[in-house]
Parts: structure tokens; sequence; C-alpha cells
């Protein structure tokens, strides 16, 4: 979803989230990704994972801080593309089969599922948080596939990211590394390009 759907992080959203947190650089963001795989798989929920940030940079945050830190985070991923929100719709009306895989932590799941209808386009939707796996793992592909009940052979996968494509050719399916609408719409029109 982040890098297609949705946009990535600004400049502007991560000075947020440093200065919420009362440190910055890299040393911040080694730890805020280091830890994040779990968060997005669900295994530990914002609290913790915050406070795992904390502990990681040598820090106790309050709970305060990290209701703060848990807000600006949410922010910082909710920014959506409406070019490509509006060519998922028309993709929708052609009647393709949809699905939505996504590396997601419950908060942000639930922030999306309340405010975003065009999540309704996607007749699966895998969000790593509920599903129990994350992209590049092949368990998430392979739910994917199970719940759109196809082949990995009849499915295009698309990502901004190039490992989390590359974990989808693995397993078996094609794969379209997202530059934008046009550069997908072309892959559709042509077929999934391998």
């Amino acid at each position: 979803m982040f890098g297609v759907l949705a946009r990535v992080q600004s400049p502007q959203s991560q000075a947020l989230i440093e200065r919420t947190a009362g440190v910055s650089g890299e040393r911040f963001w080694d730890a805020y990704w280091s830890l994040r795989p779990p968060y997005d798989r669900g295994d530990v929920q914002g609290p913790a994972y915050w406070k795992g940030v904390g502990e990681r940079l040598g820090m106790s945050l309050t709970g305060g801080q990290v209701d703060d830190l848990i807000a600006a985070d949410l922010a910082s991923w909710s920014e959506i593309d409406q070019e490509s929100v509006d060519f998922l719709a028309e993709v929708a009306r052609r009647g393709l089969r949809l699905g939505l895989l996504s590396n997601i932590p419950e908060e942000l799941a639930a922030h999306y599922e309340a405010t975003q209808d065009w999540l309704g386009h996607f007749s699966v939707v895998g969000l790593s948080c509920r599903i129990g796996s994350a992209k590049p793992e092949p368990a998430a592909y392979e739910w994917c596939s199970r719940e759109l009940g196809l082949s990995a052979q009849e499915i295009l996968f698309v990502d901004d990211r190039s490992d989390n494509v590359r974990a989808a050719r693995e397993v078996g399916m094609h794969g379209h590394v997202f530059t934008g609408v046009g550069a997908l719409a072309a892959a559709l029109e042509e077929g999934a390009d391998g």
C-alpha cells in the first residue's frame, strides 16, 4: 500500500517524529526500523514497540510520549496518493480481482479501515498485523494466493520495493516494481511482466 496507494513518510513527518522522540538522525531511524517487523506482523502493539525503540536508544519513554509517538507515526503514513487511488477505482471497474498485501501495524490498519473507502475495491485485504506474516516473507504471498483462490502464476504483484517484488517472483508470482500509474497501466495492458 505505502509507496503505491499511500505515500511514504515525508521529511517533514519524519522530523516531527524525531522532535516527538527527542532523538534525531541515523541512530533514531536504526532503532525505528530494526524493531518494526514484529510491530508490522502484529507480534507487538504500539506501546510495546515504542517502549522498545526507547530502550534501544537508552531512554525511558513516558506513557504520554508513547501516545504522542504513535499519533505522529500514524500521521506520517496517512497521506494518500490520489492519482493511484483513482487508478485503483478504474481497474476495479474493469472487473479484475484485486488483493491488497500491506506491512502495517494494528493502529494504522484500524485508521485506514475507518477512513479509506477505497479499501472496498479489494476482495482480499492482507494486513500483516492480522495475517501474522509480512513482506518479504514467503508466507505473506502464499496467504494472498490462497485467499484470492488463484495460483501464484495467475497473480501480478505490485510494490514500490524491488525486494518485495523479488520475493513475490520467488513464490511464482509475476511482479511489477511500481514507479507510477502510467508504467503500471502499461504493464497491465501488456499482461504481467516477469
